[in-house]
């Protein structure tokens, strides 16, 4: 152990540029680590090496009518990395996803099991295979978003759902960019359940390859019901005559729906210029106006507003790459707080401001000994997260 030498832990690699650059020379490469280990469709439980291709488990699901409910995001287009796979190690480390958010969760949600590598080298599994599991302290908790640096994932069980029968979408034009706010906070109070909530803003909405939205010329609003056909028509029904008072609305089918909330939760709308700093930032739905003012108000930027509000993406100008910390978490501390992620930047700004959230004393310290716990030696992703972490 006393030669332990620090390693980039790399299957896929689509997601390398998140978080801050290792410093790191060695790479553990983990992507022979894959395929199917087990799935019984009919007990809801997939269980995968985790270096296996996302692509090669969303097929076995869609053979079997089944989804990933969290609905991982695809980032390759944003991160400049789209000759890559993602792969389900990856998915399940950063903690990712989609629109469905706001009623599924995030993937730390759907992760009932893993098998893993410590820094000691040790072999350990935790969790288990059954969606019903009590098994001490929640490991997977820890992991889902450790960004490896707890471990190397080799096995992953997950939790999956039934894909829905029918998708719609109603989506509002938003002349007044002001407005939009209390038509989607009215939405998901409503006894309709919703499976998304978005908005984007007139210049994002214009990039959309949606017909019906990039012709707007206005911002657009968006409200995606899922289910059985007769509850989904009598949902998306409901939901229109609910808003038609306010702007015009249109009915997106499942093939639009399905592009347009890809489009957002792969944030497409930021991709290119590819120089501008992108950010994601998690805060009080109410808040999101406002932070988004705070934030343009200082420098140039675009914005789609998902999960209701209360996820924000924007994109600043390139000259703004530097002075973005300072400008997101300023506007951040004056409209109630939240959680700020640096999602794309030059690795020479990735490496000299937070990219995460900074830490309170006390949960850095925390934070330390758990990694202390599990990679006594900081050999695994040593600085991907925070300093020394």
């Amino acid at each position: 152990m006393a030669g332990a030498q620090p390693v980039e832990i790399r299957s896929g690699g689509s997601k390398r540029g998140l978080g801050r650059p290792t410093q790191v020379e060695t790479v553990l490469d983990v992507s022979g680590v894959a395929g199917i280990v087990e799935y019984e469709p009919a007990e809801l439980v997939l269980t995968a090496a985790a270096a296996t291709p996302l692509a090669d488990i969303e097929a076995a699901l869609v053979f079997h009518g089944q989804m990933l409910a969290f609905e991982p995001p695809d980032w390759r287009r944003l991160l400049g990395s789209e000759t890559t796979a993602p792969t389900l190690g990856g998915v399940i480390a950063c903690n990712l996803a989609g629109p469905r958010r706001i009623k599924s969760g995030a993937a730390r949600d759907h992760f009932l099991g893993f098998e893993a590598v410590n820094g000691r080298g040790e072999i350990f599994r935790a969790g288990g295979k059954v969606v019903k599991n009590v098994t001490g302290y929640d490991l997977c908790k820890l992991f889902a978003g450790a960004y490896g640096t707890l471990g190397a994932l080799t096995e992953v069980a997950l939790k999956v759902l039934p894909r829905p029968e029918t998708v719609r979408t109603v989506v509002l034009r938003c002349a007044d960019e002001g407005a939009w706010q209390p038509a989607l906070a009215e939405c998901p109070n409503s006894p309709y359940e919703l499976s998304g909530a978005a908005f984007l803003p007139r210049a994002t909405a214009a990039r959309s390859r949606v017909a019906p939205v990039a012709g707007a010329g206005s911002g657009m609003a968006a409200v995606r019901v899922e289910g059985h056909t007769p509850s989904v028509t009598y949902r998306a029904g409901e939901i229109v005559a609910m808003l038609r008072g306010r702007r015009e609305t249109d009915l997106l089918g499942r093939e639009d729906s399905a592009l347009l909330w890809r489009e957002i939760g792969d944030a497409a709308a930021l991709v290119e210029p590819s120089a501008r700093p992108v950010w994601r930032v998690s805060l009080t739905p109410s808040a999101g106006p406002a932070f988004a003012a705070a934030v343009a108000a200082q420098a140039s930027a675009d914005g789609v507003f998902d999960w209701g509000g209360g996820l924000v993406w924007f994109a600043l100008a390139s000259d703004a790459a530097e002075a973005g910390d300072a400008i997101v978490r300023a506007a951040l501390a004056a409209n109630g707080g939240g959680h700020a992620t640096l999602v794309r930047a030059p690795d020479a700004v990735r490496a000299s401001v937070p990219v995460f959230e900074p830490l309170a004393g006390p949960l850095s310290t925390l934070i330390a000994r758990v990694k202390g716990s599990v990679d006594p030696l900081r050999v695994r992703n040593p600085g991907r997260m925070h300093g020394g972490i």
